[in-house]
């Protein structure tokens, strides 16, 4: 009797063979040593479109008719070429060989050799869900690293398929309603706009992420204020004083006599200390951590960094890359062990260390974080930024297990005006390298002037005019930070910090997307065109833009809030405290509000109506006036007519009720909620004048008109 194992990709098959040893190639599959090792290639099966559960439309076309649509029971379909719609023939074809394979009479079990997280879990549960037509066991082969030592061992310790039912159910519930989101609103949101709108339940708030930030930026009024400065040579050091007090443009003399002050009272250091020091290295890496490093060191995408550590893990010098932890677990300390005594061999002066810092089971979820394996990779074997990469594995793997300690002065300065203001200037100097060697994220050296207590300081204080600055666009970094935890401030954290609260709150599913599926959706909205990442910075594009600002006009919330609030509840689907039917429940409600009809009156109304609907007859020349792109134009834009009324004035969305009313009456109702240029809320009619929609201002005293 054999054990057939199918694989999610043909490079992961062709390793596990590797681990079983000699075997057989035969079309489609392995055969030998008591094994059948067959593969996928990733997805061969996917949802359902709509019209697989309501039938085509009248038109043929995206329609209201049919959405929003939610299906009793979801059903998944072989993957289809994209261009023809037909099923992929290399698809059907294996399928064919994993059916052929899972009936065969010797094949006693079936094996899981999906990647090691949920995307891999379901992947080969669909195949062998469509394949398997009698009851055989089934189980899990889960490798945190594709050597042929790490194969061989986990076929040892094979467990049930069913004690990975919660991680397959979490797969589940995502792929179910990120469809739920993706084809119903995104169909919602075209026909309202008639533009395609790519909406999701991750896409969304990550780009409304970087237009916040873009608009944050663009609408940044610089303000001016003073500081009082002073950098005076003190026996031949100059030496910089920051006060931390500012004061208003108009307050130039109040500075001024302050500086005066300070300079009349002048400075002394008060105190010095030195201490030496051991300074700690860095984290080991999860993948979004990696991707930062890379991207500001190398200016390196994430989409880049992750193929090339997704092909090293693939050939064998990597662990498992798709990781949000920085810790091993304590399981792995002799694994880490005969990889450490690997590398010293090669001239590493690394050795095994059992801190917490290191090895916190606490601080795990599915994968540890990414470290080399005992497979070392010549230089030349490697291009030249698949060494880049696996070199900013190493380095940090190295750091953090180096023998040699890193020891540091740190010196800390205190110079005092008076008791006015205490100034504390610090730096630090390596006196022994340690880690610092490997790591070149590692502390620089900061020298301060050998002043002694008691020494007099030089000053000369003086007004310096200084501007606020706006907020710095996202980088790599800062928005991968972000997404991590999207409810934490922004900052510079140290890396050797408390992340107590950070773990909490990734594990709780608080953060936007995973480290599986971030890179992929943030690439979606780059190739979509809505936003733009130039080196390592991202910035809004016009459709992005456009995306946004029509989410908002519709009143579709796809916020931080609300995507934080469904990645809570499949953790919970994880965790096995509610089901998958619960989770898909609360997204189907959410998504049926969108839906519900808005019966608002006239004055509050913002419902634009869908793209095409008829407003009324134009003012102008009589044509019709239609619902368009960017608010109601006249039809007879092709003949020459400039009659449109824009979808937002004044920060007010104008509703298709009040366009209706003014080409039928000649007036909107008073519409609330403009905003003035100086931030003031006021209400007004809208009304034609000359073929133009202008404010019309109604007082009992007198009637005001002025342009919209």
């Amino acid at each position: 009797m054999q054990q057939l194992i199918i694989a999610e990709k043909p490079s992961l098959a062709r390793n596990i063979v590797a681990g079983i040893g000699t075997m057989k190639r035969c079309d489609g599959y392995f055969e030998g040593n008591g094994y059948l090792v067959t593969w996928a290639f990733g997805h061969l099966y996917s949802l359902c479109d709509i019209e697989d559960y309501t039938g085509p439309t009248a038109s043929g076309r995206w329609s209201l008719e049919n959405i929003p649509c939610f299906p009793n029971e979801f059903r998944f379909k072989m993957r289809s070429d994209k261009k023809t719609g037909q099923v992929d023939a290399g698809v059907k074809k294996q399928m064919e060989i994993i059916t052929a394979l899972c009936n065969r009479p010797d094949v006693e079990g079936v094996i899981n050799a999906g990647d090691a997280d949920r995307e891999g879990e379901i992947i080969i549960r669909l195949c062998i869900k469509h394949a398997l037509q009698s009851k055989k066991r089934l189980y899990r082969l889960w490798l945190p690293d594709q050597t042929p030592q790490t194969v061989a061992q986990a076929l040892k310790e094979l467990k049930e398929a069913a004690s990975y039912d919660r991680l397959a159910d979490e797969g589940f519930a995502r792929t179910y309603i990120d469809w739920l989101y993706g084809v119903n609103l995104t169909r919602y949101a075209t026909l309202k706009t008639g533009t395609l709108l790519r909406v999701g339940r991750v896409i969304v708030p990550i780009v409304k992420a970087i237009y916040d930030r873009d608009m944050a930026i663009r609408h940044f009024v610089p303000d001016t204020y003073f500081a009082m400065v002073s950098k005076e040579e003190t026996d031949g050091h100059e030496i910089e004083l920051v006060s931390k007090k500012r004061f208003k443009k108009e307050e130039k003399k109040k500075a001024e006599e302050l500086c005066r002050k300070y300079n009349e009272t002048g400075a002394v250091v008060t105190a010095v200390k030195n201490k030496k020091d051991t300074l700690k290295p860095g984290k080991l890496y999860s993948l979004s951590k990696l991707q930062n490093v890379l991207g500001k060191k190398y200016k390196m995408s994430m989409e880049d960094s992750l193929q090339l550590v997704q092909g090293l893990y693939e050939k064998g010098f990597l662990t498992y890359p798709r990781t949000n932890s920085e810790y091993l677990a304590t399981a792995e300390k002799e694994k880490i062990a005969k990889i450490i005594e690997n590398f010293a061999s090669i001239g590493y002066p690394v050795t095994m260390k059992e801190d917490k810092t290191i090895f916190d089971d606490s601080k795990i979820e599915s994968h540890s974080a990414l470290t080399p394996t005992y497979k070392i990779p010549k230089k030349e074997h490697l291009s030249e930024e698949e060494f880049k990469v696996y070199q900013t594995v190493v380095r940090r793997f190295a750091a953090v297990f180096c023998s040699e300690p890193c020891v540091a002065q740190k010196t800390e300065i205190t110079v005092s005006v008076g008791d006015l203001e205490s100034f504390t200037l610090k730096g630090t100097v390596i006196l022994q390298a340690g880690w610092t060697r490997f790591d070149d994220t590692a502390t620089k050296n900061k020298l301060l002037p050998p002043l002694m207590k008691g020494q007099v300081i030089n000053t000369a204080f003086a007004p310096k005019e200084k501007e606020t600055s706006p907020p710095k666009h996202y980088t790599i970094e800062t928005l991968n930070n972000y997404l991590k935890n999207p409810f934490r401030q922004e900052k510079s954290a140290a890396e050797n910090e408390d992340d107590t609260e950070e773990y909490r709150a990734m594990f709780e599913g608080l953060e936007l997307g995973t480290e599986a599926t971030r890179t992929g959706i943030i690439e979606n909205a780059i190739h979509s065109h809505y936003i733009a990442l130039n080196k390592d910075v991202y910035t809004i594009l016009p459709d992005g833009e456009y995306l946004i600002e029509s989410l908002i006009r519709m009143g579709i919330s796809m916020d931080k809030y609300q995507t934080s609030k469904l990645g809570q509840s499949l953790k919970k689907v994880y965790r096995g405290e509610i089901g998958v039917q619960d989770c898909i429940a609360l997204a189907e409600t959410e998504i049926a509000e969108v839906f519900k009809p808005k019966e608002e009156p006239p004055e509050t109304d913002t419902d634009m109506g869908f793209f095409g609907d008829e407003a009324g007859v134009c003012p102008l020349c009589g044509q019709s006036v239609v619902r368009s792109k960017y608010g109601y134009r006249c039809t007879g834009y092709k003949d020459g007519c400039h009659f449109s009324v824009s979808a937002s004035i004044c920060g007010r969305v104008i509703s298709l009720a009040n366009v209706r009313l003014l080409l039928s009456s000649g007036k909107t109702a008073e519409i609330q909620g403009f905003i003035s240029k100086n931030g003031k809320p006021f209400k007004a009619r809208l009304c034609l004048q000359q073929g133009r929609a202008v404010f019309d201002f109604q007082t009992p005293q007198s009637s005001t008109l002025s342009g919209a």
